[in-house]
C-alpha cells in the first residue's frame, strides 16, 4: 500500500525507511475513500448501544453542570474542568431533547440521557481517524498514516474512551489538530517561506486555545514546544517564528481559550480548580490494581499507583497483533532513516510517560492522548514487517515475485493487523472496556486489571433497578456511590429509597433489617475493605449484576445476621475521613429540582457527607432505556 504523495521534508533528512514505495499506488481521491469509510464504520461502532451502560459518577456530575448551566446559564458548577465540553454536551442534551419531543421520532426511537451526554464524544473520536491519518502522513508517509487511522478506528481501547462523556477525547482531537498544523507550517517554512507559514502558526494556537478549553493539561503543549526548539540549535532551518511571533502565538492562543471557556473569568472557578490541584476534591482513598489497593494521590508519585500502570496497560488491553506491530515498531523508531518525524514521535512518548507515569494516582482514559503515538507506531512496524516479508517471498519462490506480487505483502499484513482489531472489538462490543486479550488472560481476567475503569459504574443503573423492585418503603442503601444511585432510584420511581456511604462507618451503624448494601468491583476502597470482607465472610449475596458476560456487582439483602455482622464492623472502623469526602450531592437540591427534559425534575437530597441521599424524584418514565 502506497501513496503518489510527496515524501515530506523536516529540516534536512528525509524518511528513507520506506523509500521504496513498489508499483501500487493509492490516488488521493482513494484515500479519501478510505478516511470517510473509517469515519462513517468507526462513528457507527461507537454510537451503537450508546446507552447500554449506565452513566458513572464522573459522567452525573458533567449532567448536573448542564442543569445547571440550562437553568442559570453560566456558572462555576464543575468549573474544576473547563467548559468546552460541557457546552458540547448542553447542545446534544437540548438536541436529544427537541428530537425526544417529537412523537415521530422520540416516540419511535427515544434518545436516553445516557445517549445524549456521550454523542459529542463519539463524534468527536470517530473524527480523530482523520487527524491521525493527517499527522502520521506528515511525518512518515500516506501508508503509515492510512494503517493508524485504522487502527484507531477499530480499536477496543479507543472506541471505549470515545464512549464516555470525559473530556480525554477532546483533549486528544484538538491535541492532534494542533500539531498538524504545526508541523505543516514547519514543511512550509522549509520549502517555501516564513511568510507563508504563518496562518498554520495562528491556526496551531487557536487549536491549542481549544484544546485547554477541553481539559487543563499544559503538559501537552510542550511537545510541539521541545519539537520546535531543538531545531533552533540547526544553524541552515528556516523554521524560526522570533519572539514577536511566540508572543502572537501564546496571546491568540490564550484568547481562544477565554472565548471557549469564558467561565476561567470567575473567581468561584479559579477556588475550584485550587481544590482540584491541591486535591481537596478526591473523592476516595485508592484504586484497586491487579487485585490490590493503592495509594490514589498524585503526589504519592512512587509510593502510589505503580509506575509500570501503563505499560501494562498497553500490553494486556490493545489488540494482540497490535501490540506485536508496536513492538517490531518501536525500535525503528530510534533509527536515522525514519527521518526527523521521529523526534515528533520521541517527545511525545518521552514527555508523556514523564507526566502521568510517576504520578501516583493514575486513570486509564489518560492513555487516551498516548494512544494514537503508539498507533503510528505499530503502522511504522506493520510497514517494516512487510518490506521484510516481501523481500524474504520474493528470495525464496522466485525473480519475478519482487516485480509481481511481492509488494502487495504489506497491504495484506497491514489488512491482517486491522482484521485483529475488528476481531477484539466484535468480541467486547457493547463493554469496550473490558476488552482483554491473551496476553493477559482474556475474558476471563476481564475486570482484575484495571477494574475502577472497566466497570466505570456501568451497572449501577441496573443494580438500583433491582433494588427498587424489592426494597420496602424508606429503605437505606449503602453504596460506594449515593449519589449516583439516588439519580437512578428517581427515574424508577423510588423517591423513598435513602442512600448513604458504605464508607462512613456512622451511616453504617444505622441500617437495619431489609435494608441493601452494594459491593460493586471497580469499588474497592481502604475505606470500605473492612465491610466488604464481613460481608463476604458473612454469607452469599442476595444477588449479582453483571456487565455482559463478567460479574460487576454483588448486592446484600441484610438480614439479622448480616445486619449485625455490618453494625459491628462498623463500630470497629474510624471515621469517615473529611480529606476523602464521597462525591456528590450537594448540588443535588438545586440541580434536580429544575425541570428540564424530564432529566432530573425533583429531588429533596441532602449531602451524603452530612447525612442520607435521597433518591431524585422523577416525573418520567424513561422508555429509552431500550437503547
Amino acid at each position: 500500500m502506497a501513496a503518489r504523495a510527496q515524501v515530506v521534508i523536516t529540516a534536512a533528512l528525509r524518511p528513507e525507511l520506506f523509500a521504496e514505495r513498489g508499483l501500487v499506488t493509492i490516488s488521493r481521491t482513494l484515500i479519501i475513500a478510505a478516511l470517510t469509510f473509517l469515519v462513517l464504520v468507526g462513528f457507527g461502532v461507537r454510537v451503537s448501544s450508546l446507552g447500554a451502560e449506565g452513566l458513572s459518577e464522573d459522567e452525573l456530575n458533567k449532567l448536573q453542570a448542564v442543569a445547571d448551566y440550562r437553568a442559570n446559564g453560566l456558572t462555576s458548577a464543575n468549573s474544576e474542568h473547563p467548559l468546552l465540553m460541557k457546552a458540547l454536551l448542553t447542545g446534544s442534551l437540548v438536541l436529544a431533547d427537541k428530537w425526544n419531543s417529537i412523537p415521530s421520532l422520540g416516540g419511535r426511537r427515544p434518545i436516553t440521557p445516557e445517549a445524549a451526554l456521550r454523542l459529542p464524544g463519539t463524534v468527536f473520536g470517530s473524527l480523530t481517524a482523520v487527524l491521525i491519518y493527517l499527522l502520521a502522513a506528515e511525518l512518515f508517509g500516506a501508508e503509515v498514516g492510512l494503517i493508524a487511522a485504522a487502527l484507531w478506528a477499530f480499536d477496543p481501547m479507543a472506541i471505549g474512551f470515545n464512549r464516555i462523556a470525559k473530556e480525554d477525547t477532546f483533549l486528544l482531537f484538538f491535541f492532534l489538530l494542533g500539531n498538524i498544523f504545526w508541523l505543516r507550517g514547519q514543511r512550509v517554512a522549509e520549502t517555501q517561506s516564513t511568510r507563508q507559514a504563518e496562518k498554520y502558526y495562528w491556526a496551531t494556537a487557536a487549536a491549542f486555545g481549544a484544546m485547554m478549553a477541553s481539559k487543563y493539561l499544559p503538559q501537552l503543549l510542550t511537545v510541539a514546544i521541545c519539537y520546535y526548539f531543538i531545531f533552533q540549535g540547526v544553524p541552515a532551518t528556516r523554521w524560526r517564528l522570533g519572539k514577536q511571533r511566540l508572543l502572537m502565538f501564546y496571546g491568540l492562543m490564550g484568547v481562544v481559550f477565554v472565548i471557549l471557556s469564558p467561565t476561567i473569568l470567575f473567581p468561584a472557578t479559579w477556588q475550584k480548580m485550587g481544590q482540584f490541584a491541591s486535591q481537596k476534591m478526591i473523592g476516595h482513598d485508592g484504586y484497586e490494581f491487579m487485585g490490590q489497593l493503592y495509594s490514589h494521590r498524585f503526589t504519592d508519585w512512587l509510593l502510589g499507583i505503580p509506575w509500570y500502570f501503563y505499560h501494562l496497560f498497553l500490553v494486556v488491553k490493545l489488540p494482540l497483533l497490535t501490540v506485536a506491530a508496536f513492538l517490531i515498531g518501536l525500535p525503528l523508531v530510534f533509527r536515522r532513516k525514519l527521518g526527523d518525524g521521529r523526534y515528533f514521535l520521541l517527545l511525545w512518548f518521552f514527555l508523556w510517560m514523564m507526566t502521568f507515569s510517576f504520578g501516583g494516582g493514575k486513570f486509564t482514559r489518560y492513555f487516551t492522548t498516548i494512544l494514537p503515538a503508539v498507533l503510528i507506531t505499530a503502522a511504522i512496524g506493520v510497514q517494516a514487517a512487510g518490506r521484510w516479508l516481501g523481500q524474504r517471498l520474493s528470495q525464496l519462490l522466485s525473480a519475478d515475485w519482487r516485480e509481481g506480487y511481492g509488494v502487495y505483502a504489506r497491504p495484506v499484513l497491514a489488512l491482517i493487523v486491522v482484521a485483529g482489531s475488528v476481531s477484539a472489538l466484535a468480541k467486547a462490543a457493547p463493554h469496550f472496556r473490558l476488552y482483554t486479550n491473551a496476553l493477559g488472560g482474556g475474558f476471563a481476567n476481564a475486570g482484575y486489571y484495571f477494574p475502577h475503569d472497566e466497570f466505570y459504574d456501568a451497572s449501577v443503573r441496573e443494580v438500583v433497578f433491582e433494588i427498587a423492585k424489592r426494597a420496602k418503603p424508606g429503605a437505606h442503601v449503602a453504596s460506594e456511590t449515593p449519589g449516583l444511585a439516588s439519580y437512578y432510584a428517581g427515574r424508577a420511581n423510588r423517591p423513598d429509597l435513602v442512600f448513604v456511604s458504605i464508607s462512613d462507618p456512622e451511616a453504617l451503624k444505622q441500617l437495619r433489617e431489609g435494608d441493601f448494601v452494594v459491593d460493586a468491583r471497580g469499588r474497592r476502597y481502604f475505606s470500605n475493605e473492612g465491610i466488604t470482607s464481613t460481608l463476604q465472610l458473612a454469607g452469599a449475596p442476595t444477588f449479582t449484576v453483571s456487565l455482559g458476560p463478567v460479574p460487576s456487582a454483588s448486592i446484600y439483602w441484610l438480614d439479622k445476621k448480616m445486619q449485625e455482622a455490618v453494625v459491628e464492623t462498623a463500630h470497629r472502623l474510624p471515621p469517615l475521613a473529611r480529606s476523602f469526602p464521597a462525591r456528590s450531592s450537594g448540588s443535588f437540591l438545586m440541580l434536580f429540582s429544575l425541570r428540564w427534559s424530564g432529566y432530573g425534575p425533583r429531588s429533596d437530597t441532602k449531602d451524603h457527607e452530612h447525612g442520607p441521599v435521597r433518591a431524585v424524584s422523577c416525573e418520567f418514565v424513561d422508555r429509552a432505556l431500550r437503547i
